[in-house]
């Protein structure tokens, strides 16, 4: 397996290529990776807005139509929009219950990746670049919208 560039990317810096769970993997490097971004909404939106451009590329140019297991990038995109409801905590002063907050994003959105409901499972039935990315991204909102309301009854 030759070195590509687009192939680095798919795979988050070979992070894809984890022996079990690669997704799950993907998904709790983007949330360690992800956290200097909290406090900074704007960079935040910025950053998931470049993964997930990237990604669709580097996804296009990897996969030849199919989701490989190693494919991670859609779980980094996914995963950052999960946390987006949490970008205004300060980085600086995260609490322990911080810790929660960011814990359940990576629980639901894994939880919507793994079971793929609605328009999640109509994008992982595609075999294209749209369909890998796709999936995760309306994963990634699903999550981020429960969190978003369950933060405002809290």
């Amino acid at each position: 397996m030759a070195f590509s560039p687009a192939r680095f990317i798919a795979s988050f810096c070979g992070t894809g290529f984890a022996p079990r769970a690669p997704g799950t993997v993907g998904s709790l490097a983007a949330l360690i990776v992800g956290v200097p971004l909290l406090g900074q909404w704007l960079w935040m939106a910025l950053a998931v807005m470049v993964v997930t451009f990237v990604g669709y590329r580097a996804t296009q140019l990897a996969s030849g139509g199919e989701d490989h297991g190693w494919i991670v990038i859609d779980e980094v995109a996914g995963m950052w929009i999960a946390m987006f409801p949490l970008a205004p905590l300060p980085l600086d002063g995260l609490r322990w219950a911080d810790g929660l907050w960011l814990a359940l994003a990576f629980v639901l959105f894994r939880l919507f990746d793994i079971t793929k409901p609605g328009p999640v499972g109509w994008f992982d039935r595609r075999h294209d670049a749209l369909g890998i990315m796709g999936d995760d991204v309306v994963a990634g909102l699903m999550a981020a919208a429960i969190l978003a309301g369950i933060r405002c009854l809290a």
